[in-house]
């Protein structure tokens, strides 16, 4: 499937990311947002003619989620988690369809309540780094948790911190080098073991 989305990231969206960056710099883990060629190595390992539910987790100003609404099916459900209010309010009045969240650590309970089941694909932008262990902990049990078997779980970082502990998580994992990004960043795929 050939992957190309729209328009670069807007001054705007590159001042409030830094704005929350500076408030908040361990919920947002960036100076600027994401890039074009990282979006596109996120979002290629989802199937799109399948999946049909999506969720993301770190919405941040909406980079991904703008490519999420662009390539998933008219009758999928995102559902996508934001912490920092001013971003996930904002993201509420950009995209109505999707499902936006507070917490990551209530994935699971959050589409059980949906009436989703589990996922197909989780995307996440989460600053894992920057989290202490047992968060990063609560978080990967319930991304695990909340995946269907045979579903993929495709996170950006810009060390190899997470790798040890993501492949205590998940037996299919492989990583990618995205340079082109800034600062360059990993590409972690994880794909839920079916059966």
């Amino acid at each position: 499937m050939m992957i190309h989305c729209h328009q670069p990231v807007s001054l705007k969206e590159r001042l409030m990311f830094f704005y929350n960056f500076l408030q908040a710099p361990g919920q947002v883990g960036s100076i600027t947002p994401s890039s074009h060629a990282l979006a596109k190595q996120m979002m290629k390992p989802i199937d799109w003619d399948k999946a049909q539910t999506i969720v993301e987790l770190g919405a941040g100003t909406g980079i991904f989620t703008k490519w999420i609404e662009e390539l998933k099916r008219t009758d999928a459900t995102l559902v996508s988690f934001e912490k920092e209010t001013s971003m996930r309010k904002r993201l509420e009045l950009l995209f109505p369809d999707t499902l936006f969240h507070e917490d990551a650590v209530e994935l699971v309970r959050v589409l059980n309540e949906a009436g989703l089941g589990k996922a197909d694909g989780i995307i996440s932008g989460l600053p894992f780094a920057n989290f202490p262990q047992a968060l990063r902990d609560q978080i990967m049990e319930q991304v695990y948790a909340a995946l269907k078997p045979g579903g993929v779980f495709v996170a950006f970082q810009y060390s190899l911190q997470m790798k040890k502990q993501l492949k205590d998580v998940f037996t299919d994992i492989s990583v990618k080098l995205v340079p082109f990004n800034v600062p360059p960043a990993f590409v972690y795929v994880c794909r839920k073991e079916i059966g």
